[in-house]
């Protein structure tokens, strides 16, 4: 077999032992496709990519410990030529933008079959995108979201505060997540990160619940 001809080589990480086994099984019957690896979590899907280099790594999204929108941010900056599949249960619009802000090139829904998710393993491995048709759905309504305006900021902002950061502090005072703010944004969860830091900074905010305060009393909620 020419290295042209060799399979897709895989690794399956997910934290049910019968997920996990079961794509392994089935995987494995295509003679195109060889599991080379499987992990229980991100942190072992992380070192067994370091180790084994895979083409392609289908990724549970929610696990314990490092979940997989983490190790999909890890991956994708210490081994980008790894292609990213998600398959998850999660179709909600704020998994799916964290996920491929991180990093991920597909993402399917645990309702695709055997066809499908070859077809995306295959399809990512040469750099194309493939979603599932709710996915597909949860991206355009998210789109649809995004052309609102999401907070409706005064025109002069206390403590050097941009409106990027005013934003941000907004929606944190209307009980928003990082995850959900990154997913409306359009941002990586670091980058919202950085940007609370900077507003903590600025607002003399110790925490978060401190922040809010600060939102509340300068009417940017």
């Amino acid at each position: 077999m020419t290295e042209r001809d060799a399979p897709l080589r895989i690794i399956v990480a997910d934290d049910q032992a019968s997920v996990r086994e079961g794509l392994v099984l089935l995987l494995d019957l295509l003679p195109d496709i060889e599991v080379i690896a499987a992990a229980t979590d991100g942190k072992e899907a992380i070192d067994l990519c370091a180790q084994h280099q895979p083409d392609a790594l289908l990724l549970d999204l929610h696990m314990p410990g490092i979940d997989g929108i983490e190790a999909t941010r890890y991956l994708t900056e210490h081994h980008p030529g790894i292609a990213i599949v998600v398959l998850t249960t999660y179709a909600d619009d704020t998994s799916v933008l964290a996920a491929l802000t991180a990093g991920a090139r597909s993402y399917l829904t645990k309702d695709a079959d055997r066809t499908d998710i070859a077809h995306a393993l295959r399809s990512s491995a040469t750099g194309l995108a493939v979603y599932d048709r709710t996915i597909q759905a949860a991206l355009l309504g998210a789109a649809s979201r995004a052309s609102q305006p999401t907070v409706t900021l005064p025109p002069h902002l206390p403590d050097g505060l941009t409106r990027r950061e005013a934003e941000i502090l907004s929606m944190m005072a209307r009980g928003m997540a990082n995850p959900e703010i990154a997913g409306a944004l359009f941002l990586s969860a670091h980058t919202i990160k950085s940007h609370i830091n900077r507003i903590f900074a600025k607002t003399g905010s110790a925490d978060r619940a401190t922040a809010v305060r600060y939102a509340q009393q300068h009417g940017l909620i």
